[in-house]
């Protein structure tokens, strides 16, 4: 039997891994994506500007690593989230490195459902969110019609709906998008726009400072909604009341404030993102 020796003079010294080959996508999708604290803010305050009382249940859908739901269920005691989503990979990410970190009596109150929206059935919630434009994936009229009927049943009477929309004339045009983050570039990719269909297929890449590049860590084939669209299909599946939430300009930079209000009207932006909210009654 050989032994183990010593490694020769001549024999090639393993490779060590690129920046890129180390990566967690998930991870890296949070810190260049998300903003869990900011919207929980936004919904939380608006929802009691628009019912009077407090948020307690709320169910996110598409949750993929559920980060909302962890958000939610740390902010107050009272509060309690479900989050849905089909992928079983991103639901035992977001278990293992979310849920996980949490303490024992918040784990308590999340609950994770590997289920299809629009056939998942949970107790009424106060609140239902579709964030990160995830919505989009229903191409068709009548199917995003069909899930926010479901959206709505599964509400209490003065239940809110929350999702976010982005637009702009920038936002059908074939381009990529960089920003730097610490050790990692995010790129954004809208690689293809038919305005046949408005069907658009996008990607998000990373890359790194030793020159590495994790490509097409998420793929995204959807349909590039407009705003008067989704406030119609949301109004012809039963929600009462739709508000658009225009977000303002800091006047010194001219650069986007974060502060979101109601609008009826907005700016022809290059490029622009909007929260809309739904109530059930």
């Amino acid at each position: 039997m050989a032994r183990k020796g010593k490694r020769g003079a001549g024999a090639k010294k393993k490779r060590k891994p690129t920046m890129a080959e180390r990566a967690d996508r998930h991870l890296l999708y949070q810190k260049s994506v998300q903003d869990t604290g900011f919207e929980y803010d936004f919904v939380d305050s608006t929802f009691r500007k628009l019912t009077g009382r407090k948020a307690h249940h709320l169910r996110e859908d598409f949750c993929g690593t559920a980060q909302m739901c962890c958000e939610w269920v740390s902010q107050r005691r009272t509060n309690h989230a479900t989050g849905v989503d089909l992928d079983p990979e991103v639901l035992a990410w977001g278990q293992a490195n979310n849920i996980a970190r949490l303490k024992p009596g918040q784990q308590r109150r999340v609950q994770l459902l590997q289920q299809d929206v629009l056939r998942v059935a949970t107790d009424p919630v106060d609140v239902v969110v579709a964030m990160n434009f995830s919505w989009q994936i229903f191409t068709e009229r009548a199917l995003l019609r069909r899930y926010f009927a479901r959206v709505r049943r599964s509400l209490v009477e003065d239940g809110v709906f929350f999702l976010d929309i982005y637009g702009g004339y920038e936002a059908f045009k074939e381009m990529k998008e960089r920003t730097k983050h610490r050790n990692f570039t995010y790129i954004w990719d809208q690689a293809s726009y038919n305005p046949v269909n408005g069907h658009m297929q996008c990607y998000i890449h990373f890359s790194f400072p030793d020159g590495s590049r994790l490509r097409r860590a998420f793929s995204y084939y959807w349909r590039l909604w407009t705003l008067p669209e989704l406030q119609e299909i949301l109004r012809e599946a039963g929600f009462k009341e739709v508000t658009v939430y225009w977000q303002g300009t800091d006047e010194k930079t001219g650069e986007a404030n974060g502060v979101f209000e109601p609008a009826t009207e907005g700016d022809a932006d290059p490029a622009w993102i909007c929260f809309v909210s739904a109530r059930n009654g």
